[in-house]
């Protein structure tokens, strides 16, 4: 059976599949992989994420053989809002193709990664003949965009309950910056999503001395956050960095010293640090300036590193073998489903040029999209050979 990788991005970039909505997304996947031999499982979650009301969302795993090594796709169908319908010069989930380029809300992020991935190993089991002695498989969420509560996370539960193990996985994000070949993904980066909330009593502007005003102390804290210098990198990291995302503080009123102040920053950290020590080195930052605060840390994600090896230099290899380029193996960028599995099995991300994604008239060249199947299909040549 022959896929064409553009055809099958064009009918899953038209399926409207905002999360959580499928819109039938999940359905052209598994027609597809069955029509290849293999066995599919719907695996729709429904979870309230420790309290926080979250919508039913399906998954789909589908697996080719039973033998081992186990190499896994892992992607999602699910795609961010469109924004403003008037911005697009293109319909949004029209799929069309202009230009040598398809257009449409999930084409670099990460809808044609799919269909390129199928593409290719259907070419890589025709020539199999029938066997390889190992597996193939898919992971297909519907929940990468939104809490991520019901997806990926849910589905390697599930597996794990019912005796599926994974031996590699290859991730489909869009990986590149500028051009296909330019970047492997071995790792990424921690995240730490903080607010922190300074109190103070709130006073008359002309008597300041007899309020205590908390932005002053907001501002030094942050200060004390921003301005240290967490690190200068690690082998295979770059330095973590703090970004100031917002500064809130409510106050219409110019005479008005206000009772409280808040802002919320970022944390994206490398190797050298930890969730907890990071979580403990911010508080001691705020306890530094004195006064009363409250600091919320939410941890969204761990730094983690796939050491280069079998896969991503198999991979690397199937890059530069159709792009001509030599991949950097790389850990920057943001998160992604990649930091579930690698508590299974060794993960690397590969998959389309990222300059579009979530953007306005989001698109891929279809050259691009052929030639992410070809790599895709020559990373499995390379992963199975002995």
């Amino acid at each position: 059976m022959t896929i064409d990788p553009l055809e099958l991005s064009r009918a899953l970039i038209r399926c409207p599949s905002i999360t959580p909505q499928d819109a039938g997304a999940l359905d052209l996947v598994q027609q597809a992989v069955e029509g290849l031999g293999f066995a599919c499982h719907r695996l729709p979650f429904k979870d309230s994420g420790g309290g926080t009301a979250v919508e039913e969302v399906d998954n789909l795993y589908a697996r080719w053989g039973s033998g081992s090594p186990n190499l896994c796709f892992a992607g999602h169908t699910d795609v961010v809002p469109i924004g403003n319908r008037a911005d697009w010069t293109m319909d949004p989930f029209g799929a069309q193709v202009r230009e040598g380029r398809l257009y449409g809300r999930g084409a670099a992020d990460m809808k044609c990664a799919i269909a390129a991935f199928i593409a290719g190993a259907a070419e890589f089991l025709a020539a199999a003949g029938g066997g390889f002695g190992g597996s193939l498989s898919l992971l297909i969420t519907g929940d990468e965009e939104g809490p991520a509560v019901n997806g990926t996370a849910k589905v390697l539960e599930w597996m794990k309950e019912n005796g599926e193990t994974l031996d590699g996985c290859i991730v489909g994000e869009p990986t590149n910056p500028d051009a296909l070949g330019d970047m492997i993904k071995i790792g990424r980066r921690g995240s730490l999503n903080c607010t922190l909330r300074v109190e103070g009593m709130q006073g008359h502007a002309a008597y300041p001395e007899r309020a205590d005003n908390p932005i002053p102390r907001l501002m030094a804290m942050l200060d004390a956050i921003n301005s240290a210098g967490l690190d200068e990198g690690s082998e295979h990291f770059p330095p973590s960095t703090v970004a100031i995302t917002t500064i809130d503080v409510g106050n219409p009123a110019t005479n008005v010293i206000p009772a409280r102040a808040a802002a919320a920053f970022n944390v994206r950290f490398n190797d050298r640090h930890t969730a907890d020590s990071l979580s403990a080195w911010l508080r001691q930052r705020c306890e530094s300036v004195g006064g009363a605060f409250d600091l919320t840390i939410g941890v969204s994600a761990h730094a983690f590193l796939t050491p280069p090896g079998k896969l991503s230099a198999g991979l690397a290899r199937a890059v530069e073998a159709v792009t001509g380029r030599t991949p950097e193996l790389s850990t920057t960028g943001g998160t992604s489903d990649a930091r579930f599995i690698k508590d299974c099995c060794p993960v690397a991300e590969f998959g389309l040029i990222s300059d579009t994604a979530h953007k306005v008239d989001e698109n891929a060249a279809v050259d691009d999209i052929r030639a992410l199947a070809k790599i895709y299909r020559l990373a499995l040549d390379n992963y199975f050979t002995p």
